[in-house]
């Protein structure tokens, strides 16, 4: 067997995740590893469609498949997923920064409206002569 460095593709990556039933299959092997047969019982298609589901995430190394027995067992290969992390935490970082402006906009515009609502109230107060 050959030594050869692994790289993941993140189109591949991102196209396996692009389908809720994919995205489940991997929640579902978060769990530990499962038999296909298994995994194809915890969804309403047929196996044949959980297959091709399995086969596009094996090709994008979301996940790894071995044999025992007659049964072919999947488990979660979590490393291509390291990729699809950091380029959205350039998003999250994103957002974080502009929340955190927002916040900071929102709550001195609150200041300064509460500011001068208490500048223009008039004193309600009547001299006791003046009833």
């Amino acid at each position: 067997m050959r030594h050869r460095s692994v790289t993941y593709s993140s189109e591949q990556t991102f196209q396996a995740l692009a389908d809720p039933t994919r995205r489940a299959v991997l929640d579902l092997l978060r769990r530990g590893s499962q038999p296909a047969g298994e995994i194809a019982l915890a969804f309403p298609v047929s196996r044949p469609a959980i297959s091709k589901h399995l086969r596009l995430l094996r090709r994008a190394h979301l996940v790894h498949e071995h044999r025992q027995g007659r049964h072919r067992v999947y488990n979660l290969n979590p490393e291509p997923l390291r990729a699809v992390d950091s380029w959205l935490n350039q998003y999250r970082e994103f957002w974080k920064m502009s929340l955190t402006n927002l916040k900071t906009f929102v709550e001195a515009e609150y200041a300064e409206e509460t500011k001068q609502a208490h500048a223009a109230k008039p004193n309600t107060k009547t001299p006791k002569g003046n009833r």
